[in-house]
């Protein structure tokens, strides 16, 4: 059966990336895995928020990494999303961790701009080994360098690439880099790719389906895709 990946938390019913979402996907049984963003503060503290710049997701302005933690978690993160959700802040992953520790598995997504957030890989994992879970989280980026630095340190975390398109060399691009998931957008999969990257130990992700026809479609794609949303509880309806 198609497992099911909440994206940014269960962000159809909460803010996305925030600790009301994500507790809410990791209370739901039908929800087999969370993803989430993560980029360093000015201070280097690992946060949990997709877009480089605030104003989409909160009461901030300018980019995430010119401003330090506490200046980051003193933000409402809420509000834009429901006035319920006034006084959401923008976590650390140390806290998302704590979150979903023998609850759900993480996908861990690194958000690079360009050179910026040097040494940002190793505080990461270091994170994870302090919590004891190499085994329940998985890192994934766009930034496929980020990727091949993770390769080159002690860690059992299994990586993986996210694609958008369907590049050339995507094997290649995988062994390169050590990666052994492949996160690519929808409408890019076929039945004969997802089957031959599955023979061969690839974890495939398809990202982000959320009308009801389009999630039918990708769990008919393969039994083994794993399926990212904002709205679980439509893939919910749609499980035999």
């Amino acid at each position: 059966m198609n497992a099911c990946m909440a994206h940014r938390g269960w962000s159809g019913k909460a803010p996305e990336n925030t600790l009301a979402a994500i507790r809410m996907a990791a209370e739901e049984p039908g929800i087999d895995a969370i993803e989430i963003d993560v980029q360093l503060s000015k201070d280097g503290v690992p946060v949990v928020i997709h877009d480089f710049t605030l104003e989409r997701t909160t009461d901030g302005s300018g980019f995430v990494g010119d401003h330090t933690y506490e200046e980051l978690s003193a933000l409402d993160a809420g509000s834009w999303f429901s006035p319920s959700f006034a006084g959401e802040r923008i976590p650390s992953l140390e806290e998302v961790l704590q979150t979903v520790k023998g609850k759900r598995k993480l996908n861990i997504e690194l958000k690079r701009p360009g050179n910026e957030y040097e040494g940002m890989e190793a505080k990461v994992i270091d994170l994870i080994n302090n919590h004891g879970m190499e085994s329940e989280v998985m890192i994934t980026s766009f930034h496929h360098e980020t990727i091949r630095t993770i390769k080159g340190m002690e860690t059992r975390i299994p990586t993986g690439l996210i694609i958008y398109g369907k590049p050339t060399l995507i094997k290649e691009q995988l062994q390169e880099t050590g990666a052994t998931i492949l996160s690519m957008a929808y409408p890019y999969l076929t039945p004969s790719f997802i089957s031959g990257m599955i023979d061969e130990g690839i974890t495939m992700l398809a990202w982000t389906i959320d009308h009801p026809d389009h999630i039918k479609r990708a769990m008919e794609l393969h039994p083994q895709l794993n399926i990212v949303t904002n709205h679980p509880d439509r893939m919910f309806a749609l499980r035999t």
